[in-house]
């Protein structure tokens, strides 16, 4: 008798943040489901915590679909004053509204959120905490939105730091592999423009580029759906986009599979130090 068993291996899914482009991520799980994949670990950053959130709560991708078609733009931000922050209000009633006010404990898959801290400047892993008030720290765009005060944080975005969390898994959860979805992987152009917003909006993608290359270094495989004729600020051509989250997963199904079968090959991977804080 064969005493030996190979431990299961422990693969999370990683969504990264991409505002409205993020409704591909429902896309990603439509597909994933269809092909009777379901994974227990969970990271998201920003709109990737929103939609991790409810995955991790249970919901289906129908049941998402749903209930993202009516969300309108002024549910989530409500000053319509430019450049004039708004509070994360309406991002807390999307979570309540759809979960209840709960604690992440309380989802069915462990979960973990990505936010910033400007007081320390340290990146903030949660795995435990109010749901609602840290999805919206973690979406809590600089400029867009006022930061959230929780605990004794003064939280932003965690696409501040981290905006494709694959090295999170391993540190929180201690996961073996890594499938992250990137759906604003067009980041990181310029523009020929002088004017204030477009240089300001051209050097927040240059960040993001720079700090999402952890997360392509911290991955196993990405998902990449062409999502670059679609604007991060409006809800608009939902459907499409979803679809193109689930036409880029069933393209990568094999190779998803084959990680999750354990096939993948071994990678050699640069470890990055991260100024970073679970609680």
């Amino acid at each position: 008798m064969n005493l030996f068993f190979k431990k299961p291996k422990k693969v999370a899914l990683v969504l990264g943040g991409g505002a409205a482009r993020g409704l591909a991520h429902i896309g990603v799980i439509k597909a994933l489901e269809e092909h009777n994949i379901s994974f227990d670990y969970v990271v998201g950053t920003s709109v990737g915590s929103l939609v991790g959130a409810f995955y991790a709560a249970g919901l289906t991708s129908a049941e998402m679909i749903e209930y993202a078609k009516t969300i309108k733009t002024k549910d989530i931000k409500s000053g319509l004053i430019p450049f004039v922050p708004s509070k994360t209000d309406g991002i807390k009633n999307v979570v309540v509204n759809a979960l209840g006010n709960i604690d992440i404990t309380d989802l069915k898959k462990h979960y973990c959120a990505v936010a910033v801290d400007v007081k320390s400047a340290r990146e903030v892993h949660f795995v435990k905490g109010n749901l609602a008030e840290i999805v919206a720290a973690s979406c809590a765009v600089p400029g867009v939105f006022f930061p959230v005060e929780y605990e004794d944080y003064v939280l932003y975005d965690g696409g501040l730091s981290n905006n494709l969390p694959s090295n999170v898994p391993k540190i929180v959860f201690g996961c073996d592999a890594v499938i992250a979805v990137d759906v604003n992987s067009t980041r990181g152009y310029g523009t020929d423009s002088t004017k204030y917003i477009d240089t300001i909006m051209a050097s927040i993608r240059i960040m993001m580029k720079s700090n999402s290359l952890k997360g392509y270094l911290n991955s196993d495989l990405i998902i990449q759906p062409d999502l670059k004729r679609f604007k991060s600020t409006k809800l608009n051509n939902a459907d499409e986009m979803i679809m193109e989250g689930y036409n880029a997963t069933i393209f990568q199904m094999e190779k998803i599979k084959n990680i999750l079968n354990g096939k993948n090959k071994e990678k050699k991977i640069k470890k990055i130090k991260v100024n970073k804080r679970m609680v």
